[in-house]
């Protein structure tokens, strides 16, 4: 054993500590392989050499970060083939990408759209919090059998490039994979319509309301210019993207980190804004007559009556209800027989309103939305209903599959990481790692691993 050391230390080729050059060439003792130390240069913190892959140092997922991108290989390589063409051809490079950075952020993206940013609070404030559980749970139940077979398919064989198509086609013959090609086009093309419906609805709604071209004079006209609006500023947002393919999403591709950090910080602002209603709820107030929600539009003060110095006036709440601004006018049966309160919107998760949210509370169309638990002077039954008034309205009749139908988009942002098949170093590890499930590794497949090497071995 002694003098296998000495062999070791005196041997041709060996390198001495004291001989002035500490750093080693190679993340491998006694390694002559100059290109698998470039591969894995950046990565040398590792213990052995199968956790290079899986125990990346911070700088290398920094660095990966960094060159994140939106475009899958086809796309990035028909960009290079116009930028060059007539000059000579670039080398393709291998694949490079990850589970984190080729999969799991990619369907992130995905998943955290406008449904569950615009819609998600509105289906549970209708469905109730226990059916709302139930509808997610039935939504990612056909999410996880999706994420199942396709992590089948692509433990079953090599994974071309080409994504879910390529996959399915290859693997289960042109039938299966032409009729899922087929849906996945026409599921991406509603998809987009969609995505640019929600984008003018924030645009219009929340953030810039003044923006708006048709404007309703009353509350019962404000369905019609919403849809007039997102009928002209849709054609202006389709009319961009398609100048933006036309000239080559290359562009678009730069700000792609940009567009990750909206979405991790849109996630991130949700939390915050949990804990932070639970302990100071932001001021959002909603004016009641009895338990009837009224609009905002067409006044101001929630309140039949006002002071103004010594005097007793009435509001323009009171003009809408009456004939007349004046006390003895003749005004609406159910304004004169129940009060105005005005309670906040945001009550906050500490309020209890969790509990009094748990069932459902279903609407059909034209019915007028009323909270529950106020007190209510009732009118005769068959007593119709001014629409006149400014009431908030039911504009649609809700059920249960009708929710699940709206809230199921949300769900098949899966696809997204498949979709790279053709930018991951290992489709076969990558994609089943990230849809929940773990690829199965047969005995006889252990017979071609290299066992990781001694630093002591005898030469």
């Amino acid at each position: 054993m002694l003098n296998n050391l000495t062999d070791c230390e005196d041997g041709d080729g060996g390198a001495n500590p004291g001989d002035g050059n500490p750093k080693e060439s190679s993340p491998f003792i006694n390694s002559t392989d100059t290109e698998k130390g470039k591969e894995y240069d950046g990565k040398n913190m590792a213990l052995f050499e199968e956790e290079m892959d899986t125990s990346p140092m911070v700088s290398s997922l920094l660095s990966g970060l960094a060159n994140y991108t939106n475009l899958p290989q086809g796309s990035r390589e028909h960009e290079e083939a116009e930028n060059n063409e007539g000059g000579k051809k670039k080398p393709v490079q291998a694949p490079r990408m990850g589970t984190f950075m080729g999969v799991y952020l990619p369907c992130l993206q995905n998943i955290f759209g406008v449904i569950l940013f615009l819609r998600l609070t509105w289906v549970v404030g209708i469905a109730g919090i226990m059916e709302s559980f139930c509808m997610v749970f039935i939504c990612c139940s056909c999410t996880m059998l999706t994420a199942i077979s396709m992590s089948a398919i692509a433990t079953n064989g090599v994974v071309p490039a080409g994504g879910s198509y390529y996959m399915i086609s290859r693997s289960l013959g042109p039938e299966f994979g032409g009729a899922v090609g087929l849906c996945f086009y026409l599921g991406t093309t509603f998809a987009g319509a969609m995505y640019i419906l929600g984008t003018i609805e924030i645009l219009l709604a929340y953030l810039f309301p003044a923006m708006a071209i048709f404007k309703a004079e009353d509350a019962s006209g404000e369905a019609a210019a919403m849809l007039n609006n997102m009928r002209v500023y849709g054609t202006c947002v389709l009319t961009c993207m398609a100048t933006v393919v036309f000239v080559g999403v290359k562009y678009v591709n730069k700000f792609a980190l940009v567009f990750l950090g909206c979405v991790i910080l849109s996630i991130l602002a949700i939390y915050a804004g949990v804990i932070k209603s639970a302990f100071d709820p932001p001021n959002f107030p909603i004016c009641l007559l009895g338990n009837r929600t009224l609009s905002r539009h067409g006044f101001d003060v929630c309140a039949k009556l006002a002071w103004e110095g010594n005097e007793t006036v009435t509001t323009r709440l009171w003009g809408l209800f009456c004939s007349s601004r004046l006390l003895n006018a003749t005004c609406d049966e159910y304004f004169t027989r129940n009060n105005v309160t005005e309670i906040q919107g945001i009550p906050g998760a500490a309020s209890g309103l969790i509990k009094e949210n748990l069932w459902s509370s279903y609407l059909t169309k034209g019915v007028i939305v009323e909270r529950r638990g106020m007190p209510s002077v009732g009118l005769a039954d068959g007593t119709p209903v001014d629409m006149d008034h400014p009431y908030v309205f039911s504009d649609m009749t809700s059920y249960f599959t009708l929710l699940v139908g709206i809230y199921f988009p949300s769900v098949t942002g899966i696809m997204a990481g498949s979709n790279r098949s053709g930018d991951l170093r290992d489709a076969q590890k990558s994609i089943p790692r990230s849809h929940g499930s773990s690829p199965k590794t047969e005995v006889g497949e252990l017979e071609g691993i290299p066992f990781p090497e001694s630093p002591f071995r005898e030469r």
